[in-house]
């Protein structure tokens, strides 16, 4: 059950780079849970990961030299989940399709795995510690990191590109 949920039903076992296929799966159900009428899902599914990976993950790496194996990829499905809610929901809010906003998916996925790869600062920090919270926790930062950056680059795009065109 531990390794279903870690390697998120094997997305994690898809090579190369099993944490972009992570992003990228979290991402698609995102879209797809948007467009079949419950956006509401996409908070609701980042809530579950995080709890069920902080469950998972001590189990799947207990007794492994590895701390943080390239197939546990529920860490980013967590993480790119928390950046999306800061897409889906206002987006659900105003009442628009996010297929018709399509940079709206776009860029929290880029700016999460810039993040999840780049680790600055508390991503960093998360990640040095080497146990399985700081598994689950550089790519919660990651995912707020992205979510606010998202935020930010749409006000910009919207308050000032937009009105230019």
């Amino acid at each position: 059950m531990s390794q279903m949920i870690t390697t998120f039903f094997g997305v994690g076992k898809l090579r190369p780079a099993p944490g972009t296929w992570g992003s990228a799966a979290a991402v698609a159900l995102a879209v797809l849970v948007y467009e079949l009428g419950a956006p509401l899902l996409v908070p609701l599914g980042f809530v579950l990961a995080t709890v069920l990976g902080f469950w998972a993950v001590p189990r799947a790496i207990a007794g492994q030299a590895d701390k943080d194996p390239s197939e546990i990829v529920i860490d980013e499905v967590a993480g790119q989940w928390l950046a999306m809610c800061f897409t889906v929901i206002p987006l659900w809010r105003h009442g628009v399709s996010i297929l018709d906003a399509w940079p709206a998916y776009v860029v929290p996925f880029l700016l999460f795995r810039l993040f999840d790869i780049w680790k600055p600062w508390l991503v960093g920090r998360a990640d040095r510690r080497g146990d399985a919270a700081g598994v689950m926790l550089d790519d919660l930062w990651a995912g707020l990191f992205a979510g606010i950056g998202s935020v930010i680059l749409a006000g910009l795009y919207h308050a000032v590109l937009e009105p230019m065109l």
